[in-house]
């Protein structure tokens, strides 16, 4: 009867190890599994919210006129001065007509103080119209959505290809501009800019 009770005791002793090596087996294949799993994206958000503002454009082809226009929140006052004009430069959406002449693009917007330094393409001097007027609706199309929307801003100076001391035939761009309101017709309260940010005002 002894190797029967050796053979109980032998036994005894290995259920205890077996049980201690699949648990420490299934903890080790849980670690394995784990580290061949890619790792989840970090969660991400994004601003969200928007923006309201007034661009100019030419009505009667006579005069500025107000369009409203929602835009996405923005990060700082350059990147919102430039995403507003780039809108601008897309035209308008209702009846009124472009003011900027056709094919003349944005290159660069920079705040410094209470100054914007906007770079327009060649194409703005160009292929710019004859006549005192499409110039002065041309520029002040610009200066005046600048001011009106960033009420910190007071003053524009345009330059073309990064050439600065401009002068086009009846205006001269070699010093900053402010805006000029008395070239558009009364704004209906529908376009007056309303923002849900820090970046912009009424004039």
């Amino acid at each position: 009867m002894a190797p029967v009770r050796r053979k109980k005791s032998t036994i005894n002793l290995l259920v205890p190890f077996l049980i201690i090596a699949l648990v420490f087996g299934f903890l080790i294949w849980n670690k394995y599994r784990a580290s061949r799993m890619p790792n989840p994206r970090p969660h991400v958000q994004h601003p969200s919210g928007s923006r309201r503002v007034v661009l100019f454009f030419v009505a009667d082809g006579t005069r500025l006129a107000r369009e409203a226009r929602e835009l996405e929140s923005c990060a700082d006052t350059a990147s919102c001065v430039r995403e507003t004009l780039n809108e601008l430069f897309n035209g308008p959406l209702g009846e009124l007509d472009k003011a900027l002449p056709e094919g003349a693009l944005l290159n660069n917007v920079r705040v410094e103080g209470d100054t914007a330094l906007v770079d327009l393409s060649r194409t703005f001097v160009d292929a710019m119209p004859s006549g005192s007027s499409a110039e002065m609706m041309a520029v002040y199309s610009i200066v005046n959505t600048v001011c009106v929307n960033f009420p910190a801003i007071t003053k524009v100076r345009l330059t073309v290809a990064g050439e600065g001391n401009l002068i086009l035939k009846h205006l001269d761009l070699s010093a900053p501009l402010t805006a000029d309101y008395g070239l558009e017709g009364p704004p209906s309260d529908a376009a007056k800019p309303s923002h849900t940010d820090t970046t912009g005002g009424t004039p």
